[in-house]
């Protein structure tokens, strides 16, 4: 199959994997299928190149807006319309229902193609308080409501994300995964530490490591805590940190490149993620992959699967607390949840099983 899809950033080389997810599944499936990959911001400058088997032609809009913003919109279409005389698409998936989703939409309007649109981020949000999500500002109200009327299918990764599309009342809403590389996410003999927690996120207001600190202030002297990420709430939560006592317990690593995060998971004890909003929460499939169960709020993935962890409420430290001591107090529990977490993410979230499902759900659409 000839297959378009639309991402608001793309790896700008094999080196570079600027959303690792999106970089290994367009990779999984290049290897069957004509992958053509339309990359709308990022990388910062117009090319076109190939990553493993796909094409890849880069606009370069950076963060463009206002009359920018058209003008990229106006390109996109021009640019999808100029691949398909030369060679037809069978499917056109955008990765975001943002401005990727609304262009594949109009694109398969034009086009006579389907147009897949898969829920990824804060779309479907709005928190004032953080700033975050598209939900805040009636421009970003109309961009998604338009990209998901504009589907053929809705891909949601999760029942959490699939409530919060219940009020948009589509017709086809499918649960849909993505998956992690479990060839580089694996177990190995590396003992793991006592008592030791790892985070990994952005230092930003919706990963919400302010109740991740409070949860780890409340918790005996012996755990400890590495933060994995960077971002600007970095030195509000080094500030945090020292209020509370427990600077000293935790590390904030900084960035670790994506192919050098398995020895952190590997080490530690329990995973910890304590956003506020998930769309999936990729970071526990990747501690499951390496046999390492997780503590999560409520949102994202792991509710709907308790082989992977133990989730409590958003923004509750003392629950977040309790459930991270539970587990450290019980070995064989906490064992026995990596084992699960392993099995299950070799079996039903390995990178190849989503891009099989996703072959499958675009052989449909040719029917329709």
């Amino acid at each position: 199959m000839r297959i378009g899809i639309l991402l608001p950033g793309f790896s700008s080389d094999e080196h570079d994997l600027a959303i690792p997810v999106q970089h290994h599944l367009v990779r999984a499936l290049a290897q069957q299928h004509d992958v053509r990959v339309l990359a709308l911001r990022y990388p910062h400058r117009r090319a076109s190149y190939t990553i493993g088997a796909a094409r890849v032609m880069a606009l370069g809009a950076a963060q463009g807006r206002g009359a920018s913003r058209l003008l990229l919109w106006a390109e996109a279409l021009y640019r999808l319309a100029g691949m398909h005389r030369a060679q037809p698409f069978d499917v056109l998936h955008a990765m975001w229902a943002d401005e990727c989703g609304l262009l594949a939409g109009w694109a398969g309007r034009l086009l006579g193609v389907p147009a897949v649109v898969s829920v990824a981020g804060g779309e479907l949000v709005g928190f004032d308080d953080i700033a975050y999500g598209l939900q805040r500002g009636a421009l970003g109200r109309w961009t998604v409501r338009r990209a998901l009327k504009g589907a053929h299918v809705v891909i949601a990764a999760c029942t959490y994300t699939r409530r919060l599309l219940a009020p948009f009342a589509l017709p086809d809403v499918r649960i849909l995964p993505l998956g992690v590389d479990t060839a580089h996410f694996c177990p190995d003999e590396t003992p793991r530490l006592p008592g030791h927690l790892l985070h990994v996120a952005s230092l930003v207001g919706v990963k919400d490591q302010a109740t991740l600190l409070r949860a780890l202030a409340r918790l005996p002297q012996e755990v400890t805590l590495d933060i994995v990420g960077t971002g600007p709430e970095e030195g509000r939560l080094r500030a945090l940190a020292d209020t509370l006592g427990v600077s000293r317990r935790v590390q904030f690593v900084g960035a670790v490149a994506h192919h050098n995060l398995p020895p952190y998971y590997r080490r530690a004890a329990l995973h910890v993620l304590s956003s506020r909003h998930e769309g999936l929460g990729m970071v526990t499939l990747e501690a499951a992959a390496c046999g390492l169960a997780s503590v999560s709020t409520a949102v994202g993935l792991l509710p709907d699967w308790p082989e992977l962890g133990v989730w409590v409420p958003v923004g509750d430290d003392a629950a977040l607390a309790a459930a991270i001591a539970g587990l450290l107090a019980d070995d064989t529990r906490r064992a026995a949840l990596g084992e699960s977490a392993l099995r299950l993410a070799r079996a039903r979230f390995g990178v190849e099983t989503t891009a099989s499902a996703l072959t499958a759900l675009y052989a449909a659409l040719q029917k329709v």
